[in-house]
């Protein structure tokens, strides 16, 4: 039984695999390694059952294959060993190598009887004969041995070195051999052009821009990159609640939306709330702002749609591919679910569809948007310890997002009653804004003492 390492084979019918076995067949080891060569239309596979290699699994469990009679419905079972066949590619990867290695060194490897037929012109297939040709190479001799059989013209090509190959091709390959190789020849450049081509085109650039200038516009376009997924950042505001302005976040009619499922919140009870919270089904950060609602009706009915909605976005960034049409359940009105999909999903191609991801930056982008909303929720300023932990990220990770988002970082002491009591991490908005910087990469590790 094999496998294929780089997909899945269109025709399996078309394929011809050739057997080779370790002529030590008194060797308790070496008689049993096999070497499983095959050949497609692109490419040349070889899959071997020995070696660093080889897969665990035929170690750890055993293999059989079953051959159905139709006639007489019985089946008849077989041991199997299954190969991991890797493509063979010019130049000689560590597939290749080892291969044409294992040959060497098992003594002229024999293949099976079949492959003895091929070589005195009996095999039914019509594979040619062994022929042996002396060629004047490069002004020194080289004697090709080409066994014309399916896969060993690959093997060669990590033996041989490339223009040794080339010119091997040119007298003894296929047509599609010699078609590939006539395509990779008009289509290299040397590389001392292209080295010479850069190096005169970044002179230009330099002496056109300066140091200074070329520093200044990777920094504009990394501030652009970390921008792409954060919400609006107004920098000319007079206010911190202009900075990030609701409407951004929530748009009239979505805020409108949010109105039926938020009441259970607004009007949630002390039974309730211990409920909740011994049963985890809202995150900390909302818990922990349910103990404040305001007493003013239109005051806590706002609460009440931003924690929902915060608690929708916390539980949605923990998804990995989106498969439901209704990820966030059936409660969760429409144009919130729309609004889910459309801005804070990436689309990606899978077995021949189409699937909505939450990629690492899309979960950036989430953890941007909950940390606007956190800021309007406690007057602009909020405890980034506890949102860390509802969204399972690294401090360093939430504090490069905190950042971004122009925040102030402080300590503070942690909420007395949650997991964490350590010093926590605070991030304020206030104006005016500090300076927007681009990450500087991975931090300095702390000496230990």
């Amino acid at each position: 039984a094999v496998r294929f390492a780089n997909g899945r084979l269109e025709r399996p019918e078309s394929l011809r695999f050739t057997v080779y076995r370790n002529r030590d067949s008194a060797h308790p080891r070496k008689r049993h390694r096999r070497i499983l060569v095959s050949e497609t239309e692109r490419l040349c596979y070889v899959g071997h059952n020995f070696g660093s290699q080889v897969m665990k699994c035929n170690s750890l469990c055993r293999y059989f294959v079953g051959v159905l009679d139709k006639s007489s419905g019985q089946m008849d079972v077989y041991n199997a060993e299954i190969f991991n066949m890797q493509p063979l590619l010019s130049g000689g990867g560590a597939g290749s190598h080892s291969c044409w290695a294992a040959l060497v060194s098992w003594q002229g490897a024999r293949p099976n009887p079949s492959l003895e037929r091929a070589r005195r012109g009996e095999h039914r297939l019509g594979v040619g004969v062994g022929v042996t040709h002396k060629v004047s190479l490069l002004k020194c001799s080289l004697v090709c041995v080409w066994l014309v059989l399916p896969g060993v013209l690959r093997v060669l090509q990590s033996v041989l070195c490339p223009v040794q190959m080339d010119l091997c091709i040119e007298a003894f390959g296929t047509s599609k051999q010699k078609r590939a190789l006539s395509s990779r020849r008009m289509n290299a450049v040397g590389s001392d052009i292209v080295s010479t081509a850069v190096t005169k085109a970044a002179a230009n650039v330099i002496d056109a821009k300066g140091v200074t200038g070329l520093m200044q516009d990777v920094a504009q376009d990394d501030v652009q990159n970390i921008s792409a997924f954060l919400p609006p950042c107004h920098e000319d505001a007079e206010r911190p609640e202009h900075v990030y302005r609701f409407e951004d976040i929530l748009s009239a009619a979505e805020y409108e939306a949010l109105r039926v499922p938020a009441a259970t919140l607004a009007s949630i009870t002390a039974e309730e709330m211990a409920k909740r919270t011994e049963e985890r089904s809202l995150c900390s950060f909302v818990l922990e702002e349910l103990k404040f609602l305001p007493t003013d009706e239109k005051s806590r009915d706002h609460k009440a749609r931003c924690l929902w909605f915060l608690d929708t976005l916390i539980k949605f960034s923990q998804q990995k591919v989106i498969k439901k049409k209704h990820p966030m359940g059936p409660e969760c009105p429409h144009i919130i679910s729309k609004k889910l999909m459309k801005n804070f999903t990436s689309l990606t191609y899978n077995n021949g569809s189409i699937q909505n991801l939450i990629s690492a930056s899309m979960k950036a982008k989430i953890t941007a948007y909950v940390i606007a909303l956190a800021l309007h929720i406690n007057n602009f300023q909020t405890d980034l310890t506890v949102l860390q932990n509802d969204l399972k990220l690294s401090e360093s990770r939430i504090l490069d997002i905190a950042k971004a988002l122009r925040l102030r970082v402080s300590k503070a002491k942690g909420v007395p009653g949650l997991e964490n009591e350590q010093n926590h991490k605070l991030g304020t908005l206030s104006l005016p804004l500090p300076t927007q910087k681009a990450p500087e990469g991975q931090r300095k590790r702390k000496k230990m003492s």
